[in-house]
């Protein structure tokens, strides 16, 4: 018999250990990012005090398109770079969350980059 491996706990492997070596700071928070079938979401995190500094994501109710494809996960990358800085955050550590920097991940971080977040 085969033996197919679950993607999903594959990837959440990869997270952490990934995560080991990523931490956000109150001066460089983690912008973290999970991508479901129809949706895409961001969150910025301050992993010192547990905290969710700023999120944005494609089921919030100002948001119009479909959520499952590049242009969504571009224009959620400028949301949650323009209410980071009005919060005053300018730099992130990027935690791609264990899926491969291509696609709406790309175009996500892509736009949060144009939108003025470094990382």
């Amino acid at each position: 018999m085969f033996n197919k491996q679950d993607k999903n706990k594959t990837r959440v492997r990869r997270h952490l250990r990934v995560r080991k070596k990523i931490f956000g700071t109150t001066e460089r928070p983690r912008l973290s990012i999970y991508r479901s079938d129809k949706n895409i979401y961001a969150q910025i995190i301050d992993d010192i005090n547990g905290v969710t500094l700023v999120s944005a994501s494609t089921v919030e109710k100002d948001f119009t398109d479909k959520g499952n494809n590049k242009e969504a996960a571009k224009k959620v990358g400028e949301s949650i770079a323009k209410k980071a800085l009005e919060k005053g955050i300018k730099e992130v550590v990027f935690d791609r969350g264990g899926y491969l920097y291509h696609g709406r991940v790309q175009s996500l971080a892509e736009g949060a980059r144009e939108s003025g977040l470094q990382f």
